[in-house]
């Protein structure tokens, strides 16, 4: 098959796609987004011949956009435009949890300081500040106190985008020193595993201790109902566990549309870019078939 990867950075999980789908003798268009222009009517990017495409951007706007010029163009790509654009908002991406009934933290969004503080002092402390849009843990804040909530709403309100006059809160969720990050393609897990720290951010960006996690039954019923609320694809689904780590109990708070994968491919036994060449593979000969997607 070929195959393009759109991108604006090769990452070490680019590298490791990449060097799959060369092993296994497939062609690769590498198409950096920055370098081209994407019109009504084409793209100077050379994609004639793609069976599929890969969005790999790490650009959020980019990844937004780059899918939905790609449907226009009538080629498959991966994740969806709609899938991207759920992903990318973390109250879209609440909404689409909770209207799918899946387990999730409590969720409010406000517009104004006035409003926010009013959300944020009926969750009590601490409670949890997000930007709607952004990744790596980065710009949360953990807010212990009404003294600390006001500095940071303060802070907020004189930032330039329009996306930090959006306040994202939820309730602080009490896990266990971590989180479990699951990788999935349309909501079949590849691997599974722990991010840890002592700091209530757990992110492998931020340093989180990453380990092998068996998922139970009730782990993968989430993954795939949640996966399936925001439109299926090759997607990271964040779970906390409640009441213990061996409590059986889990809440879903994200997920993800452009999900790294070096660091789970790094603690588990499982070939994590092979399998997910392997479901590639299977989608293009679906398609081939004339199979519907299911």
């Amino acid at each position: 098959m070929n195959v393009g990867i759109c991108y604006s950075r090769i990452r070490q999980d680019e590298k490791l796609l990449l060097n799959e789908l060369r092993d296994r003798g497939h062609e690769i268009e590498k198409i950096d987004v920055r370098k081209h222009q994407f019109g009504l009517d084409g793209t100077t990017a050379d994609i004639d011949d793609c069976d599929i495409v890969v969005d790999r951007c790490l650009s959020t706007s980019r990844s937004l956009y780059v899918t939905q010029f790609f449907e226009h163009y009538g080629i498959p790509i991966v994740n969806s435009a709609e899938t991207a654009e759920i992903c990318a908002d973390k109250a879209k991406n609440s909404l689409a949890l909770s209207n799918a009934d899946v387990p999730t933290p409590a969720t409010k969004v406000a517009f104004t300081t006035d409003s926010a503080m009013d959300a944020i002092e009926s969750f009590g402390y601490p409670c949890v500040l997000k930007p709607v849009v952004g990744s790596w843990g980065r710009l949360m804040a953990k807010i212990d106190s009404k003294s600390a909530a006001e500095a940071i709403l303060e802070h907020k309100s004189v930032l330039g985008h329009y996306e930090h006059k959006v306040f994202y809160i939820q309730e602080f969720v009490d896990k266990p020193g971590r989180d479990i990050r699951v990788v999935a393609t349309d909501g079949e897990p590849v691997a599974a595993m722990t991010r840890s720290s002592d700091h209530w951010l757990t992110n492998a960006a931020k340093g989180g201790e990453t380990n092998e996690f068996a998922l139970d039954d009730r782990a993968r019923e989430l993954v795939k109902t949640a996966s399936d609320a925001v439109g299926g694809g090759l997607l990271g689904v964040d779970l906390m566990e409640i009441g213990g780590d061996e409590s059986g109990e889990y809440t879903v708070h994200e997920v993800n549309h452009t999900v790294e994968f070096k660091a789970l491919d790094s603690c588990v036994a499982t070939d994590v870019p092979g399998t997910v060449v392997d479901w590639l593979e299977s989608k293009v000969d679906n398609k081939n078939e004339g199979v519907q997607p299911t």
